[in-house]
């Protein structure tokens, strides 16, 4: 693992999301257990989004569940990045300033190593840096966490989606007791997740979006989730979703996002989703309760 600098959530601000998480307001599901929170980019509303920084600070907050996106360097790395350039997170347009608009397919990895992605989110985490999927994994496997797993835009990336099996094979992860519990992989391609699907059978996935009742059954056939925005759940729309079972023969899973306010999360609780994807996982599981276990 490449060493990086080590930055830490302030102790005042922990004490202030241990209080949060420690609140009364926590209300259970329909189907009887609260739904699994899972910590968008990390915890991203307390750390720099994607880095090594965000899931450790997910991590000490006590959420097993990260969410991660991958994407792919000019010459073939597999790096962890939500957007397609590399502008908004990093500081790209001053180390390349004549590079506009800055993708990520454009840079090598040795020049992406050069950038910093944490001093836009804050002082304390300058020299953070944009992970390898590589050290991303080595990181997550050491929290003992698990992921929930994007492939960001993989049109740009033909191949990414063998690829990144090969990379998750490499580091353990298609594993029975990593594909039992700790891995699902999702995209808004649902050509890439029949692709993972079709390589790995085994691996667990979800597609992101809402595809109509009617057009479930096909789903059904390689997504093992359903994952749309929550401002498109209904009770009815989760009960379909429900309804059918996936290529692993068991209920279809319906994980919404991205909710950060108390009452959004008790409101798509009530509803029945089984996962909550936020960036303040702390607020979410003090409005629903429970904790963080799949």
């Amino acid at each position: 693992m490449r060493i990086r600098p080590v930055a830490t959530v302030a102790a005042g601000a922990l004490l202030g999301l241990s209080a949060l998480a420690l609140s009364p307001a926590a209300q259970a599901a329909p189907h009887g257990h609260p739904p699994v929170t899972v910590a968008h980019r990390g915890a991203a509303s307390y750390a720099p989004e994607n880095t090594l920084a965000s899931i450790d600070a997910a991590a000490r907050l006590g959420f097993d569940w990260v969410e991660n996106d991958v994407q792919r360097t000019k010459d073939g790395e597999l790096v962890i990045l939500h957007d397609s350039s590399l502008a908004r997170t990093t500081n790209v347009e001053q180390v390349f300033p004549g590079r506009s608009p800055w993708n990520v397919s454009d840079f090598t990895l040795r020049e992406i190593e050069r950038l910093d992605a944490g001093s836009w989110f804050g002082a304390k985490f300058k020299g953070e840096q944009v992970p390898t999927l590589e050290d991303y994994m080595d990181e997550v496997e050491h929290n003992d966490q698990s992921l929930l797993m994007e492939l960001k835009s993989p049109e740009l990336y033909p191949g990414i989606e063998r690829e990144t099996l090969r990379e998750l094979r490499s580091e353990g992860w298609l594993n029975s007791a990593h594909l039992k519990d700790r891995l699902v992989i999702q995209s808004f391609n649902a050509d890439a997740i029949k692709t993972v699907h079709k390589l790995e059978p085994e691996v667990r996935t979800g597609y992101l979006g809402n595809p109509s009742v009617a057009d479930l059954p096909k789903y059904a056939k390689y997504c093992d989730q359903i994952n749309p925005v929550h401002t498109v759940v209904t009770r009815d729309y989760v009960a379909a979703v429900h309804g059918l079972k996936g290529p692993h023969r068991r209920p279809l899973d319906l994980y919404t996002w991205t909710v950060d306010d108390p009452a959004t999360a008790v409101k798509v609780a009530g509803l029945g989703v089984d996962g909550i994807i936020s960036n303040k996982p702390d607020v979410v599981r003090a409005a629903v309760g429970g904790d963080d276990d799949d």
